[in-house]
């Protein structure tokens, strides 16, 4: 059958709307949303310890917004990866934070700082990774580097890492004798005691290595 040219132009004006209905008639697919991304990592971005949230013997938090998904990672029984901004804390002068993708694929990420605190708040005396050393001579980074893989570089009690010389109750007792908390007075009994067996053991380590 022949078709004339203006039937053949209708057509194919046709064909033209039909496809631009169907295109009106289609939802746009949104871009992912990006990863969110902590603000700039200075000493205001640390504070009082137990403001923070409290899972098992540590505290977390998220410099991103994100604390949900810092706490599912710190609350898993399996291990997962820890989301962007996660702060995570066993002692007030020491601190993880999880920087963004693609920042050291060594440490998975992960920035470690070591802190001055007192009434007056936070003060960098560190920050990287294999520059950062605890007032016990040892390297953050090379004590985290061998927690389990699934666990994302968090030491805990038994992902793979060495075991500290602290205990429980002097970790307990840093946290809660923090200089940037609002303490309501002096320590516990029990604090008090830690504490002190803490500065011998601190006394007698920097005896040892003045020797050397």
């Amino acid at each position: 059958m022949k078709i004339g040219l203006s039937e053949a132009s209708r057509a194919v004006r046709g064909a033209r709307l039909a496809c631009g209905a169907m295109l009106l008639a289609c939802p746009v697919m949104a871009a992912a949303p990006a990863a969110p991304t902590p603000p700039a990592i200075t000493e205001n971005a640390f504070r009082c310890i137990t403001q923070m949230t409290h899972v098992r013997h540590y505290y977390v938090d998220n410099l991103a917004g994100d604390l949900a998904g810092t706490v599912r990672a710190a609350e898993s029984t399996t291990g997962e990866p820890y989301p962007v901004g996660s702060v995570v804390q066993l002692v007030p002068t020491e601190v993880m934070v999880k920087r963004e993708k693609g920042f050291n694929a060594a440490t998975r990420d992960w920035e470690f700082f070591e802190l001055d605190v007192s009434a007056d708040g936070s003060k960098i005396r560190t920050r990287g990774f294999v520059e950062v050393v605890n007032r016990f001579g040892g390297n953050c980074f090379a004590c985290h580097i061998k927690a389990q893989s699934q666990w994302d570089m968090i030491c805990d009690n038994s992902h793979g890492c060495d075991t500290i010389p602290l205990t429980r109750a002097m970790t307990g007792a840093l946290q809660r004798t923090d200089p940037r908390c609002k303490n309501p007075g002096p320590p516990s009994p029990e604090d008090a005691a830690a504490l002190a067996q803490l500065g011998a053991m601190l006394k007698a380590g920097a005896a040892a290595a003045a020797k050397k």
